[in-house]
């Protein structure tokens, strides 16, 4: 069955269009002070060539976890706690991308900490402070990503493969629970959003040998929207201005301005071009940092 793309009724003689942009929202001066103080250290240290990151790593996760146990003897500790404690530190860890045969590990042997940080950060109670967390994984995002634009904003839980892979334009936007996966080289033009539970591939697997990989890049223009719980498939280009409908899976790439939706995706519809000309420009973003 066709969506119904018909425009809602609109019996109250409600402005349908109204713009809403974000709020800003403040948090106690107290608390403002020791997050910029917080987030200028981090920052600082990340910056200085000589940073051990490693050991960045594990200063930051045990202070986050286990604050009680920092600077304790392992030997004093039951057999659980001294495994617990081990994890803080990204050297005693393994990650899946870390199998793969392709890694380059000179580029990921540097970004494997700040990995780890960003997920264990997202694990703990910090992670679901949106005032800091933004913050906190756009400056990691300087350091991980293969290029990263200004106004970054990733929410909790977005998971990458290699994070080298990625190249990230101005003003993007990636929502909760988002699946990156940079094996082959993922793309992201200026202002284009990612919804929840969306899947971005760059790989894929021979039908026959599944040990057999395929790595294209794939390609998300400017403006683009990927909607909740989509799939854009290895090799696709996304172009500008188009929009991938809820749960659709992207096989094949796009045309501009037009709204994919199903399995596999099809276009159904081009945005209005009337509408487009009048589209008005971007709203202020209360946690741009440009």
């Amino acid at each position: 069955m066709r969506p119904n793309l018909a425009r809602p009724s609109n019996p109250d003689n409600l402005n349908p269009m109204s713009f809403l942009p974000l709020r800003a929202v403040s948090v106690s001066e107290a608390a403002a002070s020791q997050y910029d103080e917080w987030l200028s250290w981090l920052a600082e240290s990340l910056s200085d060539p000589d940073c051990d990151r490693n050991e960045l790593c594990r200063h930051i996760l045990t202070d986050l976890y286990y604050p009680q146990l920092a600077g304790a003897d392992l030997s004093s500790l039951s057999k659980t706690q001294q495994v617990a404690l081990l994890q803080m530190d990204p050297r005693n860890v393994t990650l899946e991308p870390e199998y793969y045969g392709e890694l380059d590990l000179d580029r990921y042997t540097p970004r494997k900490p700040l990995l780890w940080l960003w997920e264990m950060f997202d694990r703990s109670s910090l992670g679901e402070n949106i005032e800091l967390g933004i913050r906190f994984r756009r400056i990691l995002a300087q350091h991980v990503f293969a290029r990263c634009g200004k106004n970054f904003k990733a929410f909790t839980h977005v998971r990458f493969s290699f994070g080298y892979g990625l190249e990230v334009g101005d003003d993007v936007v990636i929502h909760r629970h988002v699946l990156l996966d940079d094996r082959g080289g993922v793309e992201i033009g200026d202002g284009s959003s990612v919804s929840d539970f969306a899947n971005v591939y760059s790989h894929s697997h021979n039908i026959v040998d599944g040990r057999i990989i395929y790595r294209p890049k794939t390609v998300i223009g400017k403006g683009v929207r990927i909607t909740y719980h989509a799939t854009i498939l290895a090799g696709t280009h996304v172009a500008d201005d188009s929009m991938i409908g809820t749960s659709a899976v992207l096989t094949k790439s796009t045309e501009p301005h037009w709204v994919y939706v199903g399995v596999p995706a099809r276009k159904i519809k081009e945005k209005p071009a009337d509408e487009r000309a009048a589209k008005a420009g971007p709203t202020g973003d209360p946690m741009a940092n440009d």
